[in-house]
């Protein structure tokens, strides 16, 4: 029972905390609900027949399947919400000044609802996925069925209790700042996205590591901790990360930060008045 409420509260706090965050930063805006939960429905299904082939992709790749798979969904999830960022860079300052109009900018497809839709699908399909795969392996290893029950719904309710808090405590936050908060929040999830999706990258050795061990903190915060764990999701945190990891994630978060600064329409409109009009 333990085990099983353990790994689904790790994979469902992961799964939550990406949502949390989603919702928080389209709050008042129609359709994104319907969005994100189609994704999250559609990463629900998705998850449990990857988890049913995951042995047969593992064996077909000599092993690797997993990492490659999760290298693989990661990467483009941060890439989807990258272009989320960049689009709320674009638009948070016309939402938070007439945020009840916003249902014809949605609808004209304006905001990058399909992107919503798959950041929710990859993070429920991946986190989910790993959860039902390390489920099913032990009940083959002949744990007991009802205590694995028991501590896999207790794993959920503490898990989706966690998101819940984060969601509330964003959603408190006045609009004209909550663009700013979340638009932070989601560059650095994008950021160590990507620097996880090196992470399988390097396992697997199909990238360097550039340098194996750029410094070890597990003795003063555990990547297995809950504040660990929550880093992790985050930003990425690891307790013995690569260089290749940290690279990544430098560089996707300044590339972020360029595009977010180029597309602030303040910038925008600063560049059309200084360029000459043609006659």
């Amino acid at each position: 029972m333990i085990s099983a409420l353990a790994i689904v509260f790790r994979e469902m706090l992961e799964m939550v905390l990406v949502l949390g965050v989603l919702l928080a930063a389209t709050r008042g805006m129609p359709e994104t609900r319907r969005w994100i939960g189609a994704g999250a429905a559609i990463g629900l299904l998705g998850a449990c027949i990857v988890a049913w082939f995951m042995e047969e992709l593992e064996n077909a790749m000599t092993g690797d399947g997993e990492f490659l798979f999760n290298a693989i969904v990661l990467s483009l999830a941060s890439l989807f919400i990258a272009w989320t960022v960049i689009w709320m860079s674009q638009h948070g300052r016309q939402m938070s000044q007439r945020i009840k109009q916003i249902g014809t900018s949605v609808v004209e497809g304006e905001l990058p609802l399909k992107a919503l839709m798959f950041v929710s699908l990859a993070a429920v399909l991946r986190e989910g996925s790993e959860a039902v795969f390390f489920l099913f392996g032990f009940l083959q290893a002949g744990q007991d069925a009802v205590g694995m029950f028991m501590g896999g719904l207790l794993g959920v309710f503490l898990g989706g209790l966690t998101g819940y808090l984060l969601y509330r405590g964003l959603v408190v936050i006045p609009i004209k700042q909550l663009f700013f908060v979340t638009g932070i929040l989601l560059m650095l999830l994008a950021a160590g996205m990507a620097s996880q999706a090196a992470w399988n990258l390097v396992v697997i050795d199909m990238i360097p590591p550039l340098v194996d061990s750029l410094w070890n903190t597990s003795s003063w915060l555990s990547q297995e901790s809950f504040i660990g764990e929550l880093l992790n999701v985050l930003i990425g945190y690891d307790e013995n990360p690569s260089g290749m990891q940290l690279l990544v994630f430098v560089i996707a978060l300044a590339l972020m930060l360029l595009l977010d600064h180029y597309y602030r329409p303040e910038i925008t409109e600063k560049r059309s008045t200084s360029s000459p009009v043609n006659s």
